[in-house]
């Protein structure tokens, strides 16, 4: 099961850098949730999926950094980028070979930590967080003087700030990820998928299937087509490959569930949503809830997950569902 898990992280991380270059939204935030779920079923990050793991979480807080609201650290003042910048500073630390695009990245977040404070009109949070991103070296402080000045102007459209865009920073990561995704052609159900195309099964039957398209759905249409033989792949490989391994329902569920969309939108005619349905808080769940929380402390979902007594629920259902419960009190 543990071998079964690392091939699907990295073929989630594979998806999720694709979608987070091509900007589809859906299927990025579809791939998100599975990676996430795979991120939080580790007991410890392997050494060798360190950077597959810092990459999904990277990718996942620069696609919200703009949300100030969203909170992915225990420390409420962190925001989507701060802890983003923790992630690319782990990043750094496993490759030496990328030394000027890593620090034109780091920039780049750094900078835009403040920019985005700013253009919220956050002026005093943008003063309290350039303190915690800067040490006192020398090579910082030339920065850090301009980004102070610009706080205290509270024009969070200067030049510097516009220079170095949040659209320049997502060209970057892109710059990053086309790497990245060259470094590892050898993932296992990548792989394996491309002798499953070769052999035809499930492109066969996409080319088989009648299917009128105008020139706007054909874009539509290819992103279906690709999410679909990937959930093929997982089923087909891991039905034939690992038939003696007992998988957790949660990961089963993904595998079938974009398979059961488009089933749905054969019969129907029209995209359905996944037949996940919203499963009740059971009494005995909220208590497990908190439980961990007390153990654990808020924000620390992926080890209350782990150690609680839950029902097919993932780290953002908990978080979602102690907030409810906080509100409730």
């Amino acid at each position: 099961e543990d071998v079964a898990a690392e091939w699907m992280l990295e073929f989630a991380c594979s998806c999720l850098c694709r979608h987070f270059a091509e900007q589809s939204g859906a299927e990025f935030r579809r791939w998100r949730d599975v990676a996430q779920a795979l991120i939080n079923g580790l007991s410890q990050i392997p050494p060798h999926q360190k950077k597959t793991v810092y990459l999904c979480q990277l990718l996942i807080r620069i696609a919200q950094g703009k949300s100030l609201g969203l909170q992915f650290e225990n420390d409420q003042r962190i925001s989507p980028l701060e802890s983003a910048l923790s992630f690319w500073t782990l990043l750094e630390r496993e490759e030496i070979k990328l030394e000027k695009l890593h620090e034109e990245i780091r920039r780049l977040i750094q900078i835009q930590i403040v920019a985005v404070h700013m253009e919220n009109r956050y002026f005093k949070e943008a003063a309290e967080v350039l303190e915690r991103l800067f040490t006192d070296s020398e090579s910082d402080k030339p920065l850090r003087v301009k980004l102070a000045t610009i706080i205290k102007t509270k024009d969070p459209y200067v030049p510097l700030l516009q220079s170095f865009s949040y659209s320049l920073l997502i060209r970057k990561i892109k710059s990053y990820i086309e790497l990245f995704m060259k470094e590892n052609e050898t993932n296992f159900l990548i792989q394996e998928a491309t002798k499953h195309v070769a052999k035809g099964l499930g492109a066969t039957a996409w080319q088989n299937r009648p299917v009128e398209v105008n020139e706007n759905s054909k874009s539509d249409l290819e992103t279906k087509q690709r999410f679909v033989l990937s959930i093929i792949l997982l089923r087909d490989v891991l039905g034939q490959k690992l038939a003696t391994i007992t998988f957790p329902i949660y990961y089963k569920f993904v595998f079938f569930c974009g398979l059961n969309n488009m089933q749905n939108e054969e019969k129907n005619g029209v995209s359905l949503a996944c037949s996940r349905r919203r499963q009740r808080w059971t009494p005995k769940e909220d208590l497990e809830l908190k439980l961990g929380v007390g153990e654990f402390g808020v924000g620390n979902w992926a080890k209350i997950l782990a150690h609680g007594n839950f029902n097919n629920r993932t780290g953002v259902m908990l978080k979602d569902r102690w907030r409810t419960l906080s509100k409730i009190k």
